[in-house]
C-alpha cells in the first residue's frame, strides 16, 4: 500500500481591518493628489520638471508601504521586549542629528539625517519609539504609575531630556506632541487623577514659559493672536491660510485651480497642505478629510480596547499611544491651517510631502494593524478551545 500523502497546511488568512484599511488608503489617495496639486510649479522651479514632487512623493509612499509590510511580521512581544534599548537608540538619534556637518538643515531648523538620499525627520522617528517605551513602561511599573507621583515623574524625566534634545534642533512641536503622548499613555494606563492634574499643569506651566522666553515663538504667538496686524512678518502664513479657506467656500474653487498656493503661501505641499485642500475643495474636502481622521482615532481606541479585553496591557497601550499621537498632531495641524492655534511646523499624518515621516507613520499603522490580527487571532483561539 502506497503512504497516504499528509494534508496541506491551510493558508493562514491574514485578518485586516477593513475601516481602518480603507481609511488609511483613502488619505494616502488624498494627500497624494493634493501634494501634486500644490507642487507641480515648484517642480518646474526646482528642476523643470512638473512632476518632480508628486513622482518623490509616490516613491515615499511605496517605500511607506514597503516598510509597513516589514513592520505587519513583527510580533508585539519583539516591540515590548526592545523598548528600552529603542529609546537610547533614539536618544542617540537625537544627539547624532545636532552634530554639526551631519544633521540637514532647513530653514533654520537642525530636524534631518539623510540616509540613502531620504531626508529622515528624527523627530518623528522618536514620537514611534516613544509610543512603544511608554507602552513597556506603564506595563512593567503598572501599580507605581496608578499610586506614586514618583511613577509618574520618572518616565517624563527621560522623554524630558529627548524634549530638550528636540528643543536644541529647534522643533517645540515635536517635544510637546511627545510629552502629550506620554501624558496621556500614562492616564489611560491608570494614574490617579489629582497627582496626573498637577502633572498636567506643570508641563503646560514649562511649555507657556518656553514660549514666552523665545523671541520667535512668541512672535508666533503674537501673530496668532491678530495675524492681520502681523500680515507681512510673523502673520504671513495664516493670514494666506485663512485666505485659502475664505476662496474655497462650500464646494472649492477645483482641483488645481488654487492660487494660494503659487508662492503665496509658503510650504503649501508639507504644513500648509491642508489650507490647499480647503481653497480647492472647499468645506466638502476639509469635512471628508477631518471625518477621516475621527474615524481613525475612533477605530484605533476600538481596537485598543480589544486588546485590553483580551488581556494584552501591552498592545492596548501602544494602540492607544498611536491614536493619540496621529489624533493631536492631526488636530493641530489642521488647527494651525485654520488660525486655531499658532503656527507649528507638524505634518499632517499620511498626507503631507515627505519622506521619513511617510515612512515612519506607514510603520506606526501597521502596528496598529498588527494589534488587531493578534487580538482577531486570540479570540478565534479561545472560541476554538470552549468547550461545547
Amino acid at each position: 500500500m502506497s503512504a497516504v500523502p499528509p494534508k496541506p497546511r491551510p493558508i493562514q488568512r491574514f485578518h485586516i481591518d477593513q475601516t481602518l484599511l480603507t481609511v488609511c488608503l483613502c488619505l494616502l489617495g488624498i494627500g497624494f493628489v493634493m501634494v501634486a496639486s500644490s507642487s507641480m510649479h515648484l517642480g518646474v522651479k526646482m528642476a523643470d520638471d512638473v512632476s518632480y514632487y508628486p513622482f518623490k512623493q509616490l516613491v515615499h509612499i511605496i517605500l511607506g508601504l514597503m516598510f509597513a509590510a516589514a513592520i505587519l511580521v513583527v510580533p508585539m512581544k519583539s516591540w515590548q521586549k526592545i523598548g528600552q534599548p529603542l529609546f537610547i537608540a533614539g536618544l542617540v538619534l537625537l544627539l547624532v542629528v545636532l552634530v554639526p556637518g551631519v544633521g540637514v538643515k532647513v530653514n533654520g531648523s537642525t530636524r534631518w539625517l539623510s540616509l540613502l538620499g531620504l531626508r529622515i525627520q528624527v523627530s518623528e522617528v522618536m514620537k514611534f519609539i516613544s509610543v512603544i517605551y511608554m507602552a513597556g513602561y506603564i506595563t512593567r511599573h503598572a501599580d507605581h504609575v496608578r499610586h506614586s507621583i514618583f511613577g509618574l515623574l520618572r518616565p517624563l524625566m527621560l522623554l524630558s531630556v529627548a524634549s530638550i534634545l528636540l528643543l536644541l534642533e529647534p522643533d517645540f512641536g515635536s517635544a510637546v506632541v511627545i510629552l502629550i503622548i506620554a501624558m496621556g499613555m500614562m492616564f489611560l494606563g491608570g494614574a490617579r487623577l489629582s497627582p496626573f492634574a498637577a502633572l498636567v499643569g506643570l508641563v503646560s506651566s514649562s511649555a507657556a514659559i518656553l514660549a514666552y522666553t523665545s523671541p520667535y515663538r512668541l512672535k508666533r504667538i503674537t501673530g496668532f493672536i491678530d495675524p492681520w496686524e502681523h500680515a507681512r512678518d510673523s502673520g504671513y502664513q495664516l493670514t494666506q491660510a485663512l485666505i485659502s479657506f475664505g476662496r474655497g467656500e462650500v464646494s472649492g474653487v477645483g482641483l488645481g485651480n488654487g492660487l494660494q498656493k503659487l508662492f503665496y503661501l509658503p510650504e503649501a505641499h508639507t504644513d500648509f497642505l491642508f489650507s490647499v485642500l480647503g481653497e480647492e475643495l472647499g468645506l466638502v474636502g476639509v469635512t471628508l478629510v477631518i471625518a477621516l481622521f475621527t474615524t481613525l482615532v475612533v477605530r484605533g481606541f476600538s481596537i485598543g480596547e480589544q486588546a485590553e479585553a483580551a488581556g494584552e496591557r501591552f498592545s492596548a497601550l501602544v494602540a492607544y499611544g498611536l491614536v493619540i499621537w496621529f489624533g493631536f498632531q492631526s488636530f493641530v495641524n489642521m488647527g494651525v491651517n485654520m488660525g486655531i492655534l499658532p503656527t507649528k511646523g507638524l505634518t499632517l499624518p499620511l498626507m503631507s510631502y515627505g519622506g521619513g515621516s511617510m515612512i515612519i507613520m506607514c510603520g506606526a499603522m501597521a502596528v496598529l494593524f498588527r494589534i488587531h490580527y493578534e487580538v482577531t487571532e486570540l479570540h478565534k483561539s479561545n472560541v476554538k478551545g470552549k468547550p461545547r
